[in-house]
């Protein structure tokens, strides 16, 4: 099936979550925000309560009112954009919990992230495939897997993957291997086991090579700054078009050296995202919760700067 008619292949935004001065939500800067992302032609989805969208600092109830908030917006813009939900959770009974919730506010499917506590003690390839075996079935929603880079103990293996991808519910990978020598060899792997399967990086980074090797879209943070360059860029190389991959890329490549500053995704690179989409007068605040601190106006300025010597209008 084509990208364009596959409902899980093509550009998904993971977004950023609007917050006031004293940290609570800002539903109207966030409204205005997902109005902005529906508006944009060639975008498949909308990715809440991600890393980028801060989940970490979210309480339970605040996650599912997010999601609920994003599945109204998207509702009223009949684009029929998916809403996925990022699900963060330390067990299978609190991660079932927040898929049921995210689901009832109106999610099309969830992002399962690996629970944390893996990143420090490890866990056995039993555990790993019964925990997404135990969301599926006890939540009943469709499941988007959240691969972590293979340095960390919380990434699945290939035969890890293999197996999850028999359960009916698992719709997509999102690869965030950052193992260019696995990547082509996983998606062939993946893709002989399960041929309808969608898998899409997340590689913000370097999205270009990435694509022009293997991959059925992607699901990054700078779509949910950038839309249409990522659209623009993850189409040219979906339909084979290098000339026009190449020059996209001549486009995002200085942006994206601003926010990401030649690392991968984190939450520095996801703050200086929400103050440059702020200082272009297209989001309402740059506030982050804490534990995170504000940038100083040093670095701020920075930003500003940087985003002027490309040619962009700053407003804050």
């Amino acid at each position: 099936m084509n990208y364009r008619e596959h409902p899980w292949m093509g550009v998904f935004a993971a977004t950023l979550c609007a917050f006031a001065e004293d940290e609570s939500v800002d539903e109207e800067g966030l409204r205005a925000y997902i109005g902005d992302l529906c508006a944009v032609e060639g975008l498949k989805g909308l990715v809440c309560n991600g890393h980028t969208g801060e989940i970490m600092s979210l309480r339970s109830a605040e996650r599912a009112e997010v999601t609920r908030i994003f599945a109204d917006e998207v509702e009223k813009s009949s684009k029929g954009l998916k809403v996925i939900s990022g699900v963060s959770a330390e067990g299978s009974l609190p991660a079932i919990d927040e898929a049921a919730n995210a689901k009832e506010a109106g999610a099309d499917a969830i992002l399962l992230m690996p629970p944390h506590h893996w990143l420090r003690f490890g866990r056995s390839s039993r555990t790993a495939v019964g925990f997404f075996e135990d969301v599926a079935e006890g939540a009943g929603v469709d499941i988007i897997v959240h691969q972590y880079p293979a340095w960390t103990k919380a990434g699945y293996s290939l035969e890890e993957m293999l197996e999850i991808i028999k359960i009916p519910r698992v719709v997509c990978i999102k690869m965030g291997t950052r193992d260019m020598a696995r990547w082509l060899w996983d998606y062939e792997q993946l893709k002989a086991a399960r041929p309808e399967l969608s898998i899409i990086t997340c590689h913000d980074e370097y999205l270009l090579p990435t694509l022009l090797e293997a991959g059925d879209g992607a699901l990054i943070g700078f779509a949910g700054f950038a839309p249409e360059l990522m659209v623009n860029l993850v189409q040219a190389c979906l339909d084979g078009d290098l000339k026009a991959a190449k020059n996209a890329q001549r486009t995002v490549a200085p942006l994206a050296r601003l926010i990401y500053s030649f690392g991968e995704p984190g939450s520095g690179a996801h703050q200086r995202m929400k103050v440059a989409k702020w200082l272009l007068g297209e989001f309402s605040s740059p506030v982050f919760r804490r534990p995170l601190r504000p940038l100083s106006n040093k670095h701020i300025d920075a930003i500003r700067k940087g985003l002027q010597a490309i040619g962009l209008k700053t407003v804050n």
